[in-house]
């Protein structure tokens, strides 16, 4: 079992859970279930407390994660829900995960069952429990380190225990330590350091430096980046990897190493910041050398636990609440550091100072970021002092934090930029309270898009509830979508809305043509792609190994972590194309995530099928009184027929949602409409280029993952387009659309939509009620002044948000305008337009 982590007891009621734990761990690192119910409920067995109980796990759980202490869950955990939820519990607190299976014949588990008096649930419990447990198996690995199955009464009587230290835990290592700083290929200059701190070289017979030991015991510890830009790379993985073998060294992963591991392995990185010369170097030597650098490489972890948590040696530094800890984001953080998602004007990301808000009793030494001279900044020193730049090379012993350095040869590679200490001032990530908050008062906030705009104190509250609890991350998070107002409202017989209207509104703001594109019925979603792994790094800051995410239209995931990267993945290769053709990086979309039951199924129980239900059962009932009482020789003739058009109107009502309640699995039957190429590279393109080149560009996105976006072109100055746009409307929202939006074909000025949406009649019952077409005078004379005013602010701010994150502008100043765009979605506006 791992040391410090969590540990899932998996098996069905009297598989012996409660007893194995009780023989194999002390009774403080056991949580129960029934104990948690007993605590709630008085009484262990009292299922209706189930979910009380199970709140109270959580919180144990939760804390003693975060305390970094063993704990064990004594639960059945046989469905995957039930484990999901602790296996999250274990990610956020950056642990590992094991389980524990006592897989038991069901007839021993009913039998156990049976003599206990307390657990008079019933065999079909037992039953569906084992079901479970056999169905879920062979998948229960999927997210776990290590899953141990023990199958019948004798192998779990059987079984010994034993923990294990993670691999980053060398506590028990004491020194004294010799921590090198980045190398970064110059072999020479590390030969020189070592032996000015005494090392002696081991020497083949070819005359390499192969290992090297210290008389008085030391051992040193490497912070990384080893290779790329200097002029001898194998010469120090050589030196390196045999100091490692012969237990006379300890070396943490680098960022450069970590690239290099992936271009060796054959992945298309971009050969820039020094890789190449790697690359050539390595191409020199044996194909044995390469294969052994290869393994050891791949083999560094992120970072290392010393003298009884006394020391951390990282590459880029670590935060005191990811030591000793194991997960994606450590190790991110450990490579790369806490990158702000922005780039300087070297076009370098920029990295938060985390050292200056380090408060940790353990000594932090790492590498990653070259300054001039070392500095030691709250426990924590960088002995990157940029050797392969003309600097020096820089050890620091431990624990007498003696500084030794030697000055490099020559200048081996140019800097991206001058090896300087980074100014100190605003982080420019960190989007602070007082930028979106007055209290007491509105917020305005000024921008080229939009004007000067006006946030209310309490939509503010309403937005910063949503983003510092449920968006994405926000390093991704550069655009929120606009809302859109509906065309004015219709004179044509039976309909609200017509494409008319739309027609005559955009002719009277002086637009000559338009573009009308279908309206999917889905939910809006906004799709953030990074060509690949490092360009995500590079341009959004973000070093998790994701690629760009799909959220919604107030920043919220619209699927799990997984999911989402599976999603992400499966759009750029659909959009290769596209990166080709705009020559970029990255791309921002607008899109619609199909079905609209993927997202909605909880509004469609809750809110349509209720009241499609009612009128299912309450009208026939109605109408069948009045028939009764039509044959008693009543006159209720006005009232049946009202009923009778209510009942076709219900009728109606259910046909159209439940026309967009389709199956979805995971992403099996998931589509994404994009309809819109927001930004790439250097170019804001939602606001230099005419809707007609976004739909033209797009085309060149393909799959089964694409739904394509119909549209036409209609010259407002021509009778027989207008009439067959209208024509194309009514035959879409015949066949269950939704209806179209009608935009500008060209680009216009401020002041006018940037879309109408034309909504069929049908589709209108869910927005105003079965019955509305009978109140259709009255809605008529809906006020739509506010919502389009609403749509021009909320486009003004997406508009000014895309172009700061193109600009390079700080991620503060493009959360400015994105959290803007959230508050204003509080304001008191008819949701129905």
């Amino acid at each position: 079992m791992p040391e410090r982590g969590l540990v899932l007891l998996v098996g069905v009621s009297g598989s012996g859970k409660s007893t194995f734990a009780a023989r194999h761990f002390l009774p403080t690192q056991v949580i129960s279930s029934d104990f948690c119910r007993g605590l709630v409920a008085d009484d262990e067995n009292d299922q209706d407390a189930t979910r009380d109980a199970f709140d109270v796990l959580h919180y144990i759980v939760d804390t003693r994660l975060r305390r970094g202490l063993l704990t064990v869950v004594d639960a059945t955990n046989v469905q995957q829900h039930a484990r999901t939820s602790l296996i999250e519990l274990a990610k956020e607190h950056d642990v590992l995960v094991d389980a524990i299976v006592l897989d038991v014949p069901e007839a021993v588990a009913q039998e156990r069952n049976r003599q206990r008096p307390d657990r008079d649930f019933g065999a079909h419990v037992v039953a569906r429990q084992h079901r479970d447990l056999q169905k879920g198996l062979s998948k229960m690995g999927r997210r776990m380190r290590r899953v141990h199955v023990l199958r019948g009464e004798d192998e779990i009587a059987e079984a010994t225990l034993a923990t294990e230290r993670s691999w980053n835990d060398r506590r028990d290592l004491a020194g004294p330590f010799d921590i090198v700083g980045d190398v970064h290929g110059c072999a020479s200059e590390l030969r020189t350091l070592l032996t000015d701190l005494g090392w002696t070289l081991d020497l083949d017979d070819r005359g390499k430096a192969v290992g090297a030991t210290h008389p008085e015991g030391r051992t040193a510890v490497f912070v990384g980046d080893l290779v790329d830009r200097g002029p001898d790379t194998p010469g120090v993985l050589r030196l390196v990897m045999g100091m490692v073998a012969a237990g006379t060294a300890l070396c943490v992963s680098g960022n450069h190493e970590a690239k290099l591991v992936r271009a060796l392995k054959g992945a298309k990185v971009t050969t820039s910041h020094g890789l190449a010369e790697s690359l050539d170097q390595l191409a020199a030597e044996p194909e044995d050398f390469r294969d052994a650098a290869l393994v050891f490489m791949g083999g560094l972890i992120s970072h290392y636990v010393l003298d009884e948590g006394r020391l951390v040696v990282a590459h880029a530094g670590l935060k005191e609440a990811y030591h000793g800890r194991s997960s994606g984001r450590v190790r991110s953080f450990a490579l790369y550091g806490d990158t702000t998602g922005e780039t300087d004007e070297f076009g370098l990301p920029v990295r938060y100072p985390w050292a200056r808000d380090y408060r940790g009793s353990a000594m932090v030494v790492y590498g990653h970021t070259p300054v001039p001279e070392t500095e030691w900044v709250n426990n924590t020193i960088c002995l990157d002092t940029g050797a392969v730049f003309g600097g020096a090379l820089t050890a620091l012993r431990y624990p007498t934090k003696e500084i030794v350095s030697v000055s490099a040869e020559q200048q081996w590679f140019e800097p991206v930029r001058p090896l300087a200490p980074a100014t100190v001032g605003r982080e420019p990530e960190t989007l602070r309270l007082e930028d979106v908050l007055t209290v007491g008062g509105p917020t305005w906030l000024s921008t080229t898009h939009a004007g000067k705009v006006k946030i209310a104190e309490e939509n503010s509250a309403a937005a910063l509830e949503v983003m510092s609890r449920f968006a994405v991350d926000p390093r991704w998070l550069v655009h929120l979508p606009a809302t859109m107002g509906p065309a004015p409202a219709a004179q044509v017989a039976g309909f609200l809305e017509h494409p008319e209207r739309a027609f005559d509104a955009y002719a009277k703001a002086g637009v000559t043509r338009v573009v009308c594109e279908e309206k999917h019925m889905g939910s809006r979603a906004i799709v953030v792609l990074a060509r690949d792994a490092d360009a995500a790094a590079a341009r959004f800051g973000v070093t998790d190994g994701t690629s760009g995410t799909v959220h919604t239209r107030t920043g919220r995931p619209f699927f799990d972590p997984d999911l989402t990267a599976t999603l992400v993945d499966r759009l750029r290769a659909a959009c290769v194309p596209l990166f080709a053709s705009l020559d970029t990086d990255w791309l921002v979309l607008d899109a619609e995530l199909l079905p609209w039951s993927a997202k909605a199924m909880g509004l469609v129980r809750e809110q349509y099928a209720a009241v499609g239900t009612a009128a299912h059962h309450a009208l026939p009932a109605v109408a069948a009184v009045l028939d009764s009482a039509a044959a008693r020789g009543l006159d209720v003739g006005d009232l049946a027929a009202r009923t009778s058009r209510r009942t076709t109107s219900a009728e109606a009502f259910r046909d159209v949602y439940a026309a967009y309640c389709l199956p979805t699995d995971g992403l099996d039957g998931i589509t994404l409409a994009p309809f819109q190429v927001l930004a790439a590279e250097g170019r804001t393109l939602a606001v230099t280029e005419p809707h007609p080149w976004h739909l033209e560009q797009l085309a060149k996105v393909g799959g089964d993952l694409v739904t394509p976006t119909r549209h036409r072109f209609v010259d407002l100055s021509s009778v027989a387009e207008r009439a067959a746009a209208t024509e194309w409307w009514l035959e879409l929202t015949g066949s269950g659309g939704e209806g179209m939006v009608v935009k500008p074909a060209h680009l216009v000025g401020g002041g006018v939509q940037p879309g109408l949406k034309v909504r069929g009649r049908e589709y209108l019952r869910l927005v105003y009620g079965p019955d509305y077409l009978d109140s259709l005078d009255l809605l008529r004379g809906r006020n739509t002044g506010k919502k389009g005013s609403l749509a021009l602010r909320e486009h003004g701010l997406g508009l000014e948000s895309l172009s700061l994150f193109v600009d390079r502008e700080p991620l503060w100043r493009v959360h400015q305008a994105v959290f803007a765009v959230l508050a204003l979605e509080s304001e008191p506006v008819d949701p129905r337009l």
